[in-house]
């Protein structure tokens, strides 16, 4: 459970703000939407390697 102390005389928006901060921080968002599908270990692997090879070619040009 997230809690979030407020102050006296703080302002809701500003509580809010701490509090979409903190659930952003636990990851909960991003665990959910990659259980919604089953991808197979192959595919997550060719997907890691391709990524992989995407930002080497961008390093290289950055040189």
């Amino acid at each position: 459970m997230i809690i979030v102390p407020v102050k006296d005389g703080e302002n809701l928006e500003r509580a809010l703000k701490k509090f979409k901060r903190k659930y952003e921080k636990t990851g909960i968002v991003k665990e959910l939407r990659k259980r919604q599908q089953y991808n197979k270990p192959s595919v997550l692997k060719r997907l890691k390697m391709e990524h992989a090879i995407y930002v080497q070619k961008l390093r290289q040009n950055e040189e």
